[in-house]
């Protein structure tokens, strides 16, 4: 396989962003958010959502502007890099990798999940394992074609949405939302936060494609905002519809409740409820296809900065994708998928996000302070947006702190020690 270290192909325009955006994202719609709803209650989590919404929006506006000042496909650890050296690019490329490379696991579960849902005999895990195989194999074939892909599936999973939202929203009613809406109080809020971040998780992958952009300063933006402006609208609608068409506990713990919710509006036998749970697999495929865009350029950038072996920065000469790159996140993704439920994976994978959302904005704030960096795309309202982002990530990363004390300490010794290997390989690495 003939191969070179080095650059990527600039081919992506503003609606292969939008499409990338929201299909990093869109799965996040489909399944695993109802989680909350089990810790939270339908209320409290709706609570959860909004205040994760006001994260996420000030976060993406200030976050472009690193993207647009900084494009590069190492995202996060460049950021903090340029601004806090080798520690700060460590720590972000670690955390950016935990989200990234733990989140499509889930994704392939569920794919699972549905594809069980509409044909029993065919076992959860063999699908998740194949759509590892099978879409590592059309990444590697271009970032355009790719590309191409991504916005199809991912105009079809919007359209799919509109549709769910058009067929249950007339079933809805406020007394089934509003039955136990809070069973655990204020606390559920603060429990529910990483399946609220789960409905927003990886928009922020757009970023690791930055150097296969043309003309970056303008277009990241636009995809950026219409991807985020998206999402905002689908989370809210589809979150609250489903919570009020009948006993919305029923779905609260299940990897598949927007098919489950078309069926106790129509009837598990009735034929828009198969054909839903089967075109439901193209916003599945949206996110698991981008996540995988998205790590393997996390891969390929840590490695060319030297944080992960060099083999990994390799770029395939006929096609310019990093196959190397590709495969060890499948790999890596493969291993995750047989040692934990979806909810945990989840937990695992906001976990990672928070803490890179907290270095972003720290990263941001220092790196206003150098004369060097005169960004195209300025952060409005500075510093308050960067200043709520950075506030609102601190608290959610305390409550899943909190909440889930064996899978952090998991998360943050699994980061001492990679920062320990490279203390000891003679890397200049400072606290």
């Amino acid at each position: 396989m003939s191969e070179q270290t080095g650059t990527l192909k600039k081919v992506l325009r503003p609606v292969h962003l939008w499409a990338l955006a929201v299909g990093l994202v869109i799965s996040g719609e489909y399944f695993g958010w109802n989680y909350g709803w089990s810790v939270a209650g339908t209320m409290g989590f709706l609570i959860a959502t909004i205040i994760i919404t006001v994260l996420y929006i000030t976060f993406i506006f200030s976050f472009t502007e690193l993207t647009t000042s900084i494009p590069d496909a190492g995202g996060p650890s460049t950021y903090a890099l340029k601004a806090f050296g080798a520690t700060g690019g460590l720590i972000a490329g670690y955390a950016t990798l935990i989200e990234f490379v733990f989140a499509p696991p889930a994704i392939a579960f569920a794919l699972g999940s549905y594809v069980h849902f509409l044909h029993s005999e065919i076992p959860v895990m063999y699908t998740a394992v194949g759509c590892y195989v099978i879409f590592t194999i059309i990444n590697m074939l271009g970032i355009k074609e790719s590309a191409v892909f991504n916005l199809i599936v991912t105009v079809l999973a919007v359209a799919e949405l509109l549709i769910f939202i058009g067929i249950v929203s007339p079933s809805f009613q406020t007394k089934n939302f509003m039955q136990d809406n809070m069973p655990f109080g204020i606390t559920g809020i603060f429990a529910a936060i990483p399946f609220a971040i789960w409905f927003y998780l990886g928009i922020e992958g757009v970023a690791m494609v930055a150097e296969e952009v043309k003309d970056p300063k303008r277009n990241i933006p636009k995809g950026y905002i219409a991807g985020i402006v998206t999402l905002v609208l689908l989370a809210l609608a589809v979150m609250i519809f489903s919570g009020g068409i009948g006993n919305w506990k029923s779905l609260s713990t299940i990897d598949y409740p927007l098919p489950a919710s078309i069926a106790m509006v129509l009837g598990k036998t009735n034929s828009w409820t198969k054909i839903f749970a089967g075109i439901g697999l193209f916003g599945l495929i949206a996110s698991f296809h981008s996540l995988i865009i998205g790590y393997s350029r996390q891969i390929f950038a840590l490695s060319r900065d030297g944080f992960l072996p060099a083999v990994l920065s390799r770029v395939n000469t006929r096609f310019q994708t990093p196959h190397w790159a590709l495969l060890a996140g499948m790999l890596a993704g493969l291993i995750s998928l047989f040692t934990g439920t979806t909810d945990k994976v989840i937990i695992i994978s906001a976990l990672g996000a928070v803490v890179m959302y907290c270095i972003s904005m720290i990263s941001l704030f220092k790196l206003r302070k150098q004369a060097s960096h005169r960004p195209s795309f300025k952060t409005p309202l500075y510093p308050w947006f960067p200043g709520i982002a950075l506030t609102l990530s601190i608290i959610s990363l305390i409550a899943i702190i909190y909440y889930n004390l064996i899978l952090s300490i998991i998360f943050f010794a699994g980061l001492m020690m990679v920062w320990l290997v490279f203390r000891m390989m003679g890397k200049r690495l400072e606290i």
